[in-house]
C-alpha cells in the first residue's frame, strides 16, 4: 500500500502522524511511505530521519495526496486538502464530523473512505486512539487555565495552589472520563480544590477511589452545575459522547453566574463544546475571548502546542491499526477487528456512523 503523510495545515498544528519508527515499520512490512518535506519539522523531526528509514520525501502536499492510497493524518482535512481527495482514497485521522457539516458534505462528495480515530473502539469499548490526546488535553487544561488566571492575562489573579493562610483556587471539571481524570490529576497535584461532575455514579465512585478523597465528586445535574460553576475559578469542559455533538450542559445563565475573571477551558470544543457560550472555536494564535466577564478558551487542537509529546503518543496508538489496514487490506482488517470498523464514518458517499448521520440530518432540517 502507498501511504501518504502530509504536513498538517491547521493553525499551529505542529504534530505529524508518523514518526521515523512508524515509517520504518511500514517500509519493513513492504509498504511505500510518502512524506511531504517539512511534515515533521514542528515536532522536531527532520526530513533526513524519514529518508534514513526508507521514507520517500516529496516536495508538495499535492504530490502526496495524488499518489497515496491512504492518507495518514492528525487533524481533519480542511481547505485545499478537501479538493485533493480522490474517489476510494482512505483517510485515516481525527475527523470530529458531527459539528462540522461542511466537512461531511465534502467527504461525501469526494467518494472517499473516511476512518475517524475518535470512534475506533477496543474490545473493552474504550477509545484507544482518542485516549492519548485526551490524556494530554486534560493535563494541559489545568496548565492553560492556571496561566489564564493570572491578572496579566486577564484572569482574576488566583493562584490555584493557594498559599498558607489563603484558600486554593476552585477547579470544577464537567465530565469524569479520560480528559476529566487527567485534569483532576494535575489540578489536585497542584493543590487546587477540585470537584468532578459526571452523570454516572459508578464513574464517580471510581474517581473517588482513584484519588483517595483528594478530589470531590458530584452527580451532574442542573442544580449541582449551577452551584459548582458559581464558585469555580477554573471550569474545565470534559464531556464526551463518542462521535456525536457534545451536549451543552453548562448554560449561558451558569456562565453569567460565574465570578468575574474566572476561566473556562472547553476541551470538548472539537465536538462542538459543552458550554453554551463557546459559540466558536479559537486558535493557538488567538486562543481566548471574553464573555460575561469570563475568559473562554476554545482551541480545538490543544495537543498541537506540545507536538513532540503528542506526536509520539499518538503514533504509538495509531500505528498498529495502520499496519493492520496496510497489511490485510481494508475489508480483511475490518473483519479481523470490528473495533477498527467502528472508526468508519463515511464510505463512498454514505455516512456510516449513526451519530454523524443524525447530526447531519438535524443540520439539513434546520437550513
Amino acid at each position: 500500500m502507498i501511504i501518504g503523510v502530509p504536513r498538517e495545515i491547521k493553525n499551529n498544528e505542529n504534530r505529524v502522524s508518523a514518526t521515523p519508527h512508524g515509517v520504518y515499520e511500514l517500509v519493513q512490512a513492504g509498504h511505500t511511505v510518502l512524506v511531504e518535506r517539512g511534515a515533521g519539522r514542528g515536532s522536531f523531526i527532520n526530513d533526513e530521519e524519514y529518508a534514513d528509514v526508507g521514507g520517500t520525501l516529496l516536495d508538495t502536499a499535492d504530490e502526496v495526496w495524488a499518489k497515496a492510497d491512504l492518507i495518514y493524518k492528525v487533524k481533519e482535512p480542511m481547505g485545499p486538502e478537501l479538493q485533493m481527495i480522490r474517489p476510494g482514497q482512505i483517510i485515516f485521522t481525527y475527523l470530529h464530523l458531527a459539528p462540522d457539516p461542511d466537512q461531511i458534505e465534502a467527504l461525501l462528495t469526494s467518494d472517499c473512505i473516511a476512518i475517524a480515530y475518535e470512534t475506533v473502539t477496543a474490545p473493552d469499548h474504550s477509545l484507544p486512539l482518542l485516549i492519548p490526546m485526551s490524556e494530554i488535553a486534560g493535563r494541559m487544561a489545568i496548565q492553560v487555565g492556571a496561566n489564564l488566571l493570572q491578572s496579566s492575562n486577564g484572569g482574576r489573579g488566583t493562584l490555584l495552589c493557594g498559599v498558607p493562610g489563603v484558600l486554593p483556587g476552585q477547579v470544577v471539571i464537567a465530565g469524569g472520563g479520560n480528559v476529566g481524570c487527567n485534569a483532576a490529576r494535575v489540578a489536585s497535584g497542584l493543590g487546587a480544590s477540585v470537584i468532578v461532575l459526571d452523570i454516572n455514579p459508578a464513574r464517580l465512585a471510581a474517581i473517588d477511589n482513584m484519588f483517595h478523597g483528594r478530589v470531590s465528586t458530584l452527580i451532574s445535574n442542573t442544580m449541582n452545575l449551577f452551584k459548582a460553576t458559581a464558585n469555580a475559578d477554573l471550569l474545565v469542559g470534559a464531556v464526551l459522547v463518542p462521535g456525536a455533538k457534545t451536549p451543552k450542559i453548562v448554560s449561558e445563565e451558569m456562565v453569567k453566574g460565574m465570578k468575574k475573571g474566572s476561566v473556562i477551558v472547553d476541551v470538548a470544543i472539537d465536538q462542538g463544546g459543552c458550554v453554551a457560550t463557546m459559540d466558536h472555536t479559537t486558535t493557538h494564535d488567538h486562543p481566548c475571548f471574553e464573555k460575561h466577564g469570563v475568559l473562554h478558551y476554545s482551541v480545538a487542537n490543544m495537543p498541537g502546542s506540545v507536538p513532540r509529546t503528542s506526536t509520539y503518543s499518538l503514533s504509538n496508538a495509531t500505528l498498529p491499526y495502520l499496519l493492520k489496514i496496510a497489511n490485510l487490506g481494508l475489508e480483511k482488517a475490518f473483519e479481523s477487528d470490528p473495533g477498527l470498523k467502528n472508526g468508519l464514518n463515511i464510505c463512498r458517499g454514505k455516512i456510516t456512523w449513526p451519530a454523524v448521520e443524525q447530526a447531519y440530518k438535524e443540520w439539513k432540517a434546520a437550513r
